[in-house]
């Protein structure tokens, strides 16, 4: 039975992305775009535990990992930040590991 992402320390988070990571590659080199896209989200949630979530302030805005991407935080919930993405009015919940760096005001 695996284990559970929040039952893991440190070391088994790094293990499980770095083994997630190898079999991302093998899906992509293989052409299966559908279990690929299950392994890097999986890989992007176990990251999310390595994050502090109290680093993560509602009412601040982020720049996500993709660079061009802010994203306006509301609220959190666990290891998900909640909150809307610049132009959009939809809330959405992303994993705190695509939150790069807090923009100043």
């Amino acid at each position: 039975m695996e284990k559970r992402f929040s039952d893991m320390d440190e070391y088994e988070l790094k293990l499980e992305i770095s083994m997630l990571n190898e079999k991302a590659k093998k899906a992509e080199q293989l052409g299966n775009s559908n279990e690929f896209a299950v392994y890097e989200r999986r890989k992007t949630i176990a990251q999310s535990y390595l994050v502090d979530p109290e680093s993560i302030e509602p009412g601040q805005a982020y720049r996500m990992t993709d660079g061009v991407t802010i994203f306006e935080v509301s609220y959190m919930n666990g290891r998900f930040a909640w909150g809307y993405r610049t132009g959009e009015r939809e809330l959405a919940g992303v994993p705190i590991s695509l939150l790069a760096d807090k923009l100043t005001d």
